[in-house]
């Protein structure tokens, strides 16, 4: 079932992902997470993509939190810590994926799936979508490496903002606040969304697997000097790309001349 509940369609350079389970909010269940961390991966490998669109099924719901049914039974330490932990690594094959990857907030993001969303680079999200932290309605905290996500993107007031108070922030407030990157028309989600990520087709794989590189080590508190390392390294791989010189052949050409 979990295969059917995360559906993966290559479309070009793009990857799409979607949480199928509207009937459920798109809760994260365990295989949900299990199947979106085979999923990001296998993707791992593919040389040639350029991004990845993670959405949920529907317009109500980018996905809810945990399958509660599902973890009633969780109520030892070691259960606990285990559930934890293998869901954090679900969120982490997100974060540490060599692209960008944009969530698409076609509706809620709540709870465990407010952590998905951050844990994602960018959120585009439409016009009358909410993004939430209240896992305080059920006395309980942040699981997934979503709390130091929330505190790196809107700051240490605004995220205790967030999460003393379960507020569901709407979409105008989330992009003023630097929590969404984007929002989408709610008519026209999918061509707004077009619209965000045309800038990134238009760099090669290569490109984008660096810039990347450079937020993966700072999220993983590397020091100034790795990071440095890092952009070096990367800059010698991206300048004798062949998509280098193409570029750079194209910019140097003569230009006739409207006479």
């Amino acid at each position: 079932p979990a295969a059917s509940e995360v559906q993966v369609v290559r479309d070009g350079r793009v990857l799409r992902i979607t949480i199928h389970r509207p009937d459920k909010h798109n809760a994260l269940s365990q295989p949900v997470l299990a199947a979106l961390r085979s999923a990001f991966g296998e993707a791992t490998r593919d040389a040639d993509l350029c991004c990845v669109l993670l959405r949920g099924a529907g317009s109500r719901y980018f996905a809810a939190g945990g399958d509660l049914r599902e973890l009633a039974d969780v109520r030892t330490e070691s259960g606990t810590r285990a559930m934890a932990t293998e869901s954090r690594a679900a969120l982490d094959a997100i974060r540490d994926f060599p692209v960008p990857v944009v969530a698409i907030l076609n509706g809620d993001a709540i709870g465990g799936g407010a952590e998905l969303a951050v844990a994602c680079d960018f959120r585009v999200m439409r016009e009358g979508a909410s993004m939430g932290f209240i896992h305080g309605k059920l006395n309980i905290t942040s699981a997934w490496g979503g709390g130091p996500d929330l505190v790196s993107l809107v700051g240490p007031a605004r995220a205790l903002y967030m999460t003393a108070r379960c507020a569901m922030i709407p979409a105008p407030t989330a992009l003023a606040w630097g929590l969404a990157d984007a929002l989408a028309r709610d008519d026209a989600l999918e061509e707004d969304v077009a619209e965000f990520i045309k800038p990134i087709l238009r760099q090669s794989s290569k490109a984008l697997r660096a810039g990347k590189d450079q937020v993966r080590c700072y999220r993983r508190g590397a020091s100034y000097e790795e990071r440095r390392t890092a952009e070096h390294e990367n800059f010698v791989v991206t300048w004798l790309d062949p998509a280098h010189w193409a570029a750079a052949d194209r910019l140097l050409a003569p230009r006739e001349v409207n006479r």
